[in-house]
């Protein structure tokens, strides 16, 4: 099959891989649609030693799926976290963190820009008939964007500063703000802060943003000045949820995180089934953060667009 091969912290187009044979208990997808994340582009840089078919974000349609035959022909999106169900973690409560888990894309199990991958039925949920492909490949965020309220009660009066309004900060606002709290989305780029705005989000400046009187705040942006801007910004006895792909290490004052008795919250994937609500329903429309689409055959120009500063969202037909 024809997929895009990270290899050294290469990219190239290859027309010599195996399509995947599903083992026991998973589906064959054919991709139709696959969204660049931050994290595929830290890949590259990077981020993490591997070596395969990149990418996370999809939707496609089952086209075997020889454990759960019902499931064939159905249009699916896939939560990434292939677990084994039966380590001490797992059996916690905590599958996420499964400690035999492959990440499509990430950990040992090749990803979506390609025109077929792998995953365990229990991954995979059914698109809604009505909700389009260029809606639902971003079912995937905005579930990691939606997992921030199930970590910690966000509710109307609490006071919430979002930092960074790129892709995955655009989407954490739209979840965030369904919550009914007073939210502020700050940063720098004038683009991202007006399609927010325009949805009847307030928006900011970092100059502008009120010092030690947040509730809550979620950086977004993975460089030292933003989780700068999150301290400063955050009250004593405040969180900070840690939203974003940190590549190398962040160098931290302590002293005012133990003083002012601040948490900070991690935060990875989310749940899927109200990501599919939050998009069917129109609560969150993340059309506008779409950027170009590009076919598979030009996977490499895609990434390229992506990692242009100020890009948001790249789709590849694959």
């Amino acid at each position: 099959m024809r997929a895009l091969w990270l290899e050294d912290q290469k990219l190239r187009l290859r027309d010599d891989v195996p399509r995947p044979v599903p083992p026991a208990g998973e589906a064959l997808v054919k991709v139709q649609l696959a969204g660049v994340c931050n994290t595929d582009l830290e890949l590259v840089r990077g981020y993490y030693p591997y070596s395969g078919v990149p990418g996370h974000e999809f939707v496609g349609v089952v086209e075997e799926a020889p454990d759960a035959p019902q499931w064939r022909g159905r249009r699916v999106v896939g939560e990434i976290n292939a677990v084994c169900s039966d380590c001490p973690t797992c059996r916690a409560g905590r599958p996420t963190h499964c400690e035999r888990r492959t990440v499509l894309g990430i950990v040992k199990r090749d990803g979506v820009f390609a025109t077929h991958l792998t995953l365990p039925v229990a991954n995979l949920h059914a698109v809604p008939e009505n909700m389009p492909d260029e809606v639902a490949v971003f079912t995937e965020p905005t579930a990691a964007a939606r997992e921030i309220q199930e970590q910690v009660t966000v509710g109307p009066g609490d006071r919430v500063v979002v930092v960074g309004p790129g892709k995955l900060g655009h989407l954490v606002a739209r979840t965030l703000a369904t919550s009914g709290c007073d939210l502020l989305v700050v940063g720098r780029s004038r683009r991202p802060l007006e399609l927010l705005s325009s949805a009847g989000i307030r928006t900011g400046t970092a100059d502008g943003t009120a010092e030690r009187q947040a509730d809550l705040v979620v950086e977004c942006t993975g460089h030292p000045e933003g989780f700068e801007l999150a301290r400063r910004a955050v009250r004593p006895r405040g969180t900070i949820v840690l939203k974003s792909t940190y590549h190398g290490r962040l160098s931290l004052d302590m002293a005012p995180l133990v003083v002012d008795e601040i948490t900070l919250v991690g935060s990875r994937c989310g749940p899927f089934a109200p990501a599919l609500e939050l998009l069917s329903s129109g609560a969150v429309d993340p059309r506008p953060l779409i950027d170009a689409r590009y076919p598979l055959s030009e996977a490499l120009a895609a990434f390229e667009h992506a990692a242009r500063p100020g890009t948001l969202k790249i789709l590849v037909d694959c």
